[in-house]
């Protein structure tokens, strides 16, 4: 049987390039450090639970 690729795969992850701040940098890192799972996987994660609950940032 021949492999076809995911159709889907492009719509679940998609490479950006952002610039962070240091301490937002080394925070990430630390935790995800502790959690045993790189700091881009917990940035996504994180961000993730934000879609997810709809979180909004305050700017007031």
């Amino acid at each position: 049987m021949k492999k076809r690729p995911n159709p889907f795969a492009k719509q679940l992850k998609k490479d950006i390039s952002i610039s962070l701040g240091i301490d937002v940098i080394e925070y990430f890192e630390t935790m995800a450090q502790e959690k045993g799972i790189s700091s881009q996987e917990l940035i996504n994660l994180y961000l993730q639970d934000c879609v997810v609950s709809k979180r909004k940032l305050s700017l007031n």
